[in-house]
């Protein structure tokens, strides 16, 4: 325990919405508590990640924050909207929204920079700044810092508004005062459950990645099977959002950098059939999108092409 006093939070968090979060909170750094330990280890043990090797690797990283920043004492959490203001036309080719815009890593990562920057000037310490990458529980410290609940889908939903956002966080040395943990739950709805192309919603807060078509059109490296039930999204999915009662009153981002081109809205099947290495990087270089790269963009492009009706 620290002999001093913890230091109010007020000025970091208003410093992370003044950066653009439309959430920011903070928690005490940390080891996880054993039923999320358990839950992630069983999840693992059952193959739900798929190939996603990665994510069998640094348990003890994963389980204890200070493995990626021994000094912590805090950890800051900000969610970004994305939600899109325009979206593509329903015949074309349908993309994840989050990746409509600019790569979230780069953007996130710089606002939250940012932010640690204005904590190391302001209160001295270390920092470190996580954006997906890092092996750590993400949606566990959401909760923790008061940002939201994570949802049977296992999507972070923010109550009254909704689950379209990125997390970002930041360890900092710094004690500040934590944020009221988030008590709330789903209750029994089932919509997104009901609503899963491929039945990879389990019911109880996790997903079985094997099965999603946000892995198999994005993370998976082989031949997609050919009753994979991707219907027109040729990159990601997001059928268990679009019907989760939280995302009726979604609201668009204010981040420009998160706002589709017009090249991207015009991206028709014939136009996506047609890029080469180098239009597709003119289109993809700062985006999400790039994960999959050409190769896997086309491969799923085919996917769409054998399940259409011939005329």
């Amino acid at each position: 325990m620290s002999s001093r006093p913890s230091i109010c939070s007020d000025d970091v968090i208003a410093e992370g919405l003044r950066l653009g979060a439309t959430v920011v909170g903070t928690a005490r750094v940390e080891p996880v508590d054993a039923k999320t330990s358990a839950r992630y280890d069983a999840w693992i043990a059952a193959g739900c990640h798929g190939e996603m090797g990665y994510l069998a690797r640094n348990m003890e990283l994963r389980n204890d924050p200070r493995g990626l920043l021994p000094s912590a004492k805090t950890v800051i959490v900000a969610a970004f909207n994305y939600y899109p203001k325009h979206l593509q036309p329903a015949e074309n080719p349908q993309f994840a929204y989050y990746a409509y815009g600019r790569d979230y890593h780069e953007v996130v990562r710089e606002r939250l920079n940012a932010l640690a920057d204005f904590i190391k000037e302001r209160y001295g310490g270390d920092t470190r700044v996580c954006v997906d990458t890092a092996p750590l529980h993400e949606r566990y410290w959401a909760q923790k810092a008061g940002i939201g609940f994570e949802g049977v889908n296992s999507q972070l939903i923010i109550p009254g508004r909704g689950s379209y956002f990125f997390l970002g966080e930041v360890l900092t040395s710094v004690d500040f005062t934590p944020s009221a943990p988030c008590d709330c739950d789903c209750g029994r709805c089932g919509a997104c459950m009901r609503a899963c192309p491929a039945g990879a919603i389990k019911g109880d807060g996790t997903i079985d990645a094997s099965r999603c078509l946000s892995y198999l059109t994005i993370e998976y490296r082989g031949d997609l099977p050919d009753d994979t039930p991707a219907g027109n999204r040729i990159y990601g999915c997001d059928a268990c959002q679009l019907v989760c009662p939280h995302n009726r009153h979604a609201q668009p981002t204010d981040i420009a950098d998160f706002a589709p081109s017009e090249r991207f809205l015009t991206l028709d099947e014939e136009r996506i059939a047609a890029l080469t290495p180098e239009s597709f990087n003119a289109i993809f270089r700062h985006s999400a999108v790039k994960r999959t790269k050409l190769s896997g963009l086309l491969r799923n492009l085919r996917l769409l092409r054998s399940r259409k009706p011939l005329p």
